[in-house]
């Protein structure tokens, strides 16, 4: 095993959260992790958002080729300069954290919701992200607030799933993604490049009682179909 400065090491073993332990254990086990070992041993089939989580830790990767088991050309990981991780912060180290203040300043211009599903949320639980992906248009200056959204836990999800599948995530062009819902839900043209328009319709307060009544007299499999038949005879009307 290489060897590390014990300040190195300290870092690297006070990682607690999952996917990036997993791919620092890897590396210091073994010297490097392949994007098939991520994704054959851990089931991470998309690595760099698994580098990236190391990353953001302050912890500094390095990707270069190697040969797969069947002879291909893919990508490893190992860890950069160790000294590098002396500055959480820096940008040769990965993404620097958004900060709290920037949280309180979109809460402040646009209240505490969600931005994909328009509810008042308790803020405490809304988390800040990049409209454009980080991984396809980099740092943001926190001081231009409309690069930035306000998500709840689902739809952050949600939105990192469909971002990470779209074919955008490899071609990394920031004018597509301007124009997708997962950016700009206020005005889109596209989701994920499919030529799709979403309505999302959410029941609070005594409007869920309404809901229960719709799942009942249709089954929840037909209720979305129902919804959007109801839209359709009211457009045509």
């Amino acid at each position: 095993m290489k060897k590390y400065p014990k300040s190195f090491l300290d870092k690297l073993n006070a990682v607690t959260a999952k996917r990036p332990k997993t791919v620092i254990q890897h590396i210091l086990e073994h010297g490097f992790v392949t994007t098939e070992e991520l994704e054959q041993l851990y089931g991470y089939k998309h690595a760099p958002r698994a580098a990236r989580d190391v990353r953001e830790l302050g912890i500094p990767l390095e990707m270069y080729r190697v040969k797969s088991s069947d002879g291909r050309s893919i990508g490893a990981y190992r860890f950069g300069d160790p000294n590098l991780a002396e500055n959480a912060v820096s940008k040769t180290a990965g993404r620097t954290a958004l900060s709290k203040a920037l949280k309180k300043s979109l809460i402040e211009k646009f209240g505490a919701k969600c931005f994909i599903y328009l509810q008042p949320m308790d803020e405490r639980i809304l988390q800040v992200d990049h409209r454009i992906p980080y991984e396809i248009g980099g740092e943001q200056d926190e001081s231009d607030l409309d690069c930035f959204m306000l998500l709840c836990p689902s739809a952050n999800r949600a939105k990192s799933w469909t971002c990470e599948h779209c074919p955008n995530w490899e071609n990394k062009n920031v004018e597509f993604c301007m124009k997708c819902f997962w950016a700009h839900p206020e005005n889109y043209a596209h989701i994920a490049g499919k030529e799709q328009r979403q309505i999302i319709i959410t029941f609070t307060g005594d409007e869920i009682e309404d809901y229960n009544k719709l799942i009942g007299l249709v089954g929840i499999e037909k209720a979305e179909k129902t919804i959007k038949d109801m839209i359709g005879k009211f457009i045509g009307e």
